[in-house]
């Protein structure tokens, strides 16, 4: 509006000036007076007509910028769409970044799942003198804690974050979608007596980003959320029984490519029926989770525990001779024996172990032959370990149920 006024009065001084150099000379000829009026007008409207075409070029730079921006930022949007995990979004993050804030560097941190730190998921242009850390404490960042944007200067005496200590400034932005924090966004500058004046114009780009990130994490945490809950059982967090199916396939595939021992440990809780009718089933399924707890706490990070079906849980374990997997069966069953202390209840398990090749000709067997020998540990008396015998020995077993 301002800039179409202007023009319009740049047209009228025109045409005035140009109206009065046409009286001056259809009256007795132009005098003095008549032309240098006209001739000032027509000045006038001339310089007003060069102003209003550089204002003009100036607005339209500007427009031609901004919507550079906004493409920019539909373009990361739409990236951050098909990003199925963290380095993804730090990927798509990083180029709109330099394309928007060149000047500026950056770094993406996530929390993890425990959400009792955040990991550093990706940075680019960072200063050399500037140190980041891999992780960062919540309690230690101001825009986190207070759940709006923060600015750290590295000179100033103004309120910084503990995990501040370079000399640089920063623009720290938590991401928030839906209620929940997913992360911080950090834009870094050298420090300057222009530093803040520069921060504040990057602000309003910076906060965009922040929210397209925002929830490019919280589709991400969704989705893994969901994953998780189709393979995980509710109630121990141990993986349910479609994936030890699927889990099992893939490691007798790989022993019999590899030529490495293939173990099964199976569990069964003894008495548990009973424990549940006289203590409740509250009692029960905080005894499950803490014997889940243990199984897991005796294996290594290349075993799979799952929840085969009631009180009955299951263990794979690769690379893992007979012999290895029934002293390691006996360590845990030693462990769930002593939660009888903190539960002031009975509590134990019997377990059955078989190997493949070594009690079995086909790996198909693995969990027939565990089943089988836990029933044996049953009948032997509970809250043992057995294992099986050679092949030959295994197909003469049998064990009344």
């Amino acid at each position: 509006m301002v800039l179409m006024g202007v023009i319009n009065c740049a047209q009228f001084f025109g045409l005035l000036g140009s109206f009065g150099m046409l009286v001056a000379q259809m009256v007795n000829g132009p005098d003095r007076l008549s032309l240098a009026i006209g001739t000032i007008l027509a000045g006038i409207g001339i310089l007003l007509w060069i102003v209003t075409t550089s204002v003009g070029a100036l607005q339209y730079s500007k427009q031609i910028i901004a919507k550079r921006g906004i493409d920019e930022l539909l373009g990361m949007t739409e990236a951050l769409q098909s990003a199925d995990s963290h380095e993804d979004t730090a990927t798509v993050l990083k180029a709109t970044s330099l394309e928007l804030l060149p000047e500026f560097g950056g770094a993406l941190y996530v929390f993890n799942n425990s959400r009792d730190r955040l990991d550093l998921a990706g940075h680019w242009n960072v200063p050399s003198d500037f140190v980041l850390s891999e992780t960062l404490a919540p309690s230690n960042c101001w825009a986190l804690k207070r759940g709006k944007h923060h600015v750290n200067h590295g000179t100033s005496t103004k309120l910084r974050c503990a995990h501040h200590g370079s000399g640089a400034a920063t623009l720290e932005i938590p991401m928030i979608a839906r209620g929940t924090v997913y992360g911080l966004l950090m834009f870094i500058a050298r420090d300057a007596p222009d530093t803040q004046k520069r921060l504040a114009v990057a602000t309003r780009a910076a906060h965009a980003m922040a929210d397209a990130m925002s929830l490019a994490l919280s589709n991400i945490a969704l989705r893994e959320r969901l994953q998780m809950q189709s393979i995980r059982d509710p109630l121990t967090g141990l993986f349910n029984r479609r994936y030890m199916e699927d889990a099992l396939e893939r490691y007798v595939s790989l022993a019999e490519r590899s030529g490495t021992p293939l173990s099964v440990l199976m569990f069964d809780l003894d008495n548990f029926k009973r424990l549940n009718d006289e203590h409740g089933h509250a009692k029960g399924d905080a005894v499950l989770r803490d014997v889940a707890g243990e199984i897991v706490g005796g294996l290594g990070n290349s075993d799979v525990t799952c929840r085969y079906g009631g009180e009955e849980l299951i263990a794979i374990l690769p690379d893992c001779s007979l012999d290895e997997a029934a002293s390691r069966a006996e360590a845990i069953r030693c462990r769930i024996e002593r939660l009888s202390e903190n539960h002031g209840v009975s509590i134990s398990a019997s377990i059955g172990v078989s190997s493949f090749p070594e009690t079995c000709s086909r790996p198909s067997e693995l969990v027939v032959t565990a089943d089988k020998m836990l029933y044996a540990a049953k009948s032997a008396g509970k809250n043992r370990v057995e294992k099986a015998g050679s092949r030959d020995v295994t197909a003469r077993l049998t064990v009344a149920r």
